[in-house]
């Protein structure tokens, strides 16, 4: 199980290096390898045959294909990678559910998330146009409800990794946006990339 912590690890840290060396083929097969590294990681931990576990493992999956789509440019891949992404945050959303949530949990984790994402709307409006605007408001629409059933199924378990993991993914999707919309910058991915992957590791680990 530890080697796929490391080979995602390394294979970020060489995104990086192949951002910064302007290496976008060596960066998009470093990004391929960090997002098979977080499958792996599940399925090492037995994953598929826990009960729910085929929901984390859609999941996974989908924000599998949502790195190899965003590995393209274009507005196509851009909107087919904020598809997958989008369906992998409904599988999260079933996994938490799954684990068991608390109702105030739920309501605070609403509070949470629906001034978080109400933030990222108002930021990003004047940036998105056109067929972009309703895509993007259904994307954070259903982060905010993701993290609302993640901070529930934390307030029910206790497990902080869940909200934790949660949480940092709708971080690491406000530097997705910047870089889509706002300003395309290295900084974007050296702080973003990290904080992704991190989240989808924390969420492999806890769930089922």
């Amino acid at each position: 199980m530890p080697i796929f912590l490391l080979l995602c690890a390394a294979a970020v840290l060489a995104i990086l290096v192949a951002d910064a060396g302007g290496r976008p083929r060596w960066a998009g097969a470093a990004k391929v390898a960090a997002s098979c590294a977080f499958v792996g990681f599940a399925l090492s931990r037995g994953v598929a045959d826990a009960p729910g576990g085929g929901v984390v493992l859609l999941a996974l999956a989908l924000c599998w294909l949502g790195d190899v789509l965003l590995i393209g440019s274009g507005r196509a891949a851009f909107l087919g990678g904020l598809s997958a992404f989008l369906l992998g945050h409904v599988a999260f959303g079933v996994a938490f559910l799954d684990k068991g949530v608390a109702a105030p949990g739920i309501l605070a984790g609403a509070v949470v998330f629906g001034v978080l994402v109400g933030g990222a709307l108002r930021w990003l409006g004047p940036h998105v146009e056109g067929a972009m605007v309703w895509p993007v408001r259904a994307y954070v629409g259903v982060i905010a409800a993701m993290g609302a059933l993640a901070a529930g199924a934390t307030a029910a378990t206790g497990d902080v990794r869940l909200l934790a993991g949660a949480f940092i993914f709708a971080v690491s999707d406000l530097f997705v946006a910047r870089e889509q919309f706002v300003m395309k910058t290295l900084w974007n991915r050296r702080v973003g990339l990290p904080l992704y992957y991190g989240s989808v590791l924390l969420l492999a680990a806890s769930l089922p």
